[in-house]
């Protein structure tokens, strides 16, 4: 074939020859690329194989710092030390603790006494005050049992009434928040029962009394919310008596976690 390609001549044959052994004698090489990875220098080749892991590296470093600044409240619950010292569990991302959310204490300087020994914070006070005196122009015997409860009272309540009750930190949380995570501390919170039925105070019986009724029908008009009703989904359990203010800009501010998680 290569010599008719060459045509006639002395050296035609000869040439034609020489062209068709080194046709031969090469392989036809379909693909240049294996070649070229087999001869890349191999101390190149472990080099490019850093450049990967150490971009990687690179983008999940940004992304954690990127996390730490857009998120820290969330990551600081999660990788931080526990919240109430004794209990080894550790907040959700939504700040809960044991299914309840975390609230400041109030300043002694915003509270003011609403019966002797109780206290809550004047807007509350005063609506507090009203409900209490429309019960009872209703013919309801309705009763303050408690209302501001500072941290080292809770403190008291959560853990010296777990062990003597032989608790667990989950079973106590369901009737009683840790401190720093009650809405007593806040100065806003109240619990209520009936004159007239006591054996039913601080018990889910309340909710048979007519105090109870009468709160239902009329709690809201003083801005009083029940805070655990059944089944919430909180996981704390069913308070009839426990109601919160949320009558003021700052309640609202405080108990809006809360809410919006209630919805």
């Amino acid at each position: 074939m290569v010599a008719r390609l060459l045509g006639p001549g002395p050296f035609a044959p000869t040439i034609a020859a020489k062209l068709e052994t080194r046709a031969v004698a090469r392989p036809a090489v379909r693909d240049d690329i294996p070649v070229a990875r087999r001869t890349l220098n191999p101390a190149l080749r472990r080099r490019r194989g850093w450049r990967p892991v150490l971009g990687t590296a690179v983008v999940l470093l940004a992304l954690g710092v990127g996390l730490v600044l857009v998120f820290p409240g969330p990551l600081r619950r999660l990788l931080g030390p526990p919240p109430v010292q004794g209990l080894s569990a550790r907040q959700g991302i939504d700040g809960r603790l044991l299914g309840h959310f975390p609230y400041a204490e109030a300043k002694a300087i915003a509270l003011v006494e609403v019966a002797p020994g109780q206290s809550l914070r004047r807007e509350a006070a005063q609506a507090l005050r009203a409900l209490l005196q429309d019960a009872a122009g209703s013919g309801v015997d309705l009763r303050l049992l408690s209302a501001f409860r500072s941290e080292a009272l809770q403190k008291h309540l959560f853990f010296d009434v777990k062990a003597a009750r032989n608790q667990s930190a989950e079973e106590r949380a369901r009737v009683s928040a840790p401190p720093g995570f009650s809405e007593h501390s806040t100065g806003y919170a109240v619990d209520l029962g009936d004159g007239s039925r006591p054996q039913t105070n601080l018990s889910a019986n309340f909710d048979q009394t007519p105090a109870f009724h009468w709160l239902k029908q009329n709690a809201n008009r003083y801005h009083f919310q029940l805070s655990f009703p059944l089944n919430n989904r909180q996981g704390v359990s069913y308070e009839p008596w426990h109601w919160r203010f949320e009558g003021s800009a700052d309640a609202l501010r405080q108990f809006e976690a809360a809410q919006r998680f209630n919805r």
